[in-house]
């Protein structure tokens, strides 16, 4: 199975970063680590060079569009062997101040990733119509989906995952858990945030064990079809 959507290269995991990683490896499970930054963007590639079965996803996240970095230092990250993705990328109206940079940056992410050939990690936060009124269709995943049915159906369409994590615990997803078919669905944690209920400490990428057991409770299948699909989505989407 695929933790989809981690973020072990944040400093939260400076101290106890191997020992997870050793754990989650050991329990059969990949791990994809999304940049958020230019340095986390980095680091992603580092760990995932140290390690079979981790990824790295590169970019700069909506909530720092308006830091300076360079662009093609950037491009050329996603050129290495490491990276299996743009994002995470997209808009975010928490901070409403930025939305005209994060448009700007979103553009150029988009354009990054179908120059690469490479999938689309997508953000929305309280933006997901005019997400899906800019995206391409492309290959990849809305990350730590909180829209409607409607949503996830127009997504699909235009060639993207829907993500779940943590958060199928803080908000009722169960409509667009039950109705989105299994092939179109791909678990994550987005750790060190969104533990699961009862979950001691930070979160980390076995927590997409809880995200499994939900999904197959909600859906009425199995665990083991929960973990082999999903797990299939990820490489197909990937190319792991």
């Amino acid at each position: 199975m695929f933790d989809t959507h981690a973020h072990l290269n944040f400093k939260d995991f400076d101290n106890d970063r191997k020992e997870i990683i050793e754990k989650s490896l050991s329990k059969g499970l990949g791990i994809i680590n999304v940049g958020a930054t230019m340095k986390t963007s980095k680091e992603g590639i580092k760990i995932a060079s140290e390690n079979k079965k981790v990824y790295a996803s590169v970019a700069v996240h909506p909530l720092h569009a308006e830091e300076e970095f360079n662009f093609k230092e950037l491009d050329k990250l996603a050129d290495k062997k490491e990276v299996v993705a743009v994002g995470e990328t997209g808009l975010d109206r928490k901070k409403k101040e930025t939305i005209k940079k994060q448009r700007e940056l979103f553009l150029k992410h988009m354009e990054l990733a179908q120059k690469k050939n490479l999938p689309l990690i997508l953000h929305s936060r309280k933006a997901h119509e005019e997400t899906l009124e800019k995206i391409p269709n492309h290959k990849g995943v809305i990350h730590c989906f909180t829209g409607n049915l409607k949503q996830a159906k127009k997504y699909i369409k235009k060639g993207y995952m829907i993500g779940l994590n943590g958060i199928i615990f803080k908000m009722d997803l169960k409509k667009v858990i039950r109705e989105v078919p299994l092939d179109k669905i791909l678990l994550e944690t987005d750790c060190p945030y969104l533990a699961p209920p009862g979950w001691k400490g930070k979160n980390n990428p076995l927590g997409t064990f809880e995200v499994a057991k939900e999904v197959a409770r909600i859906k009425r299948v199995s665990l083991n079809e929960v973990e082999e699909i999903t797990d299939r989505n990820a490489h197909e989407v990937f190319g792991i």
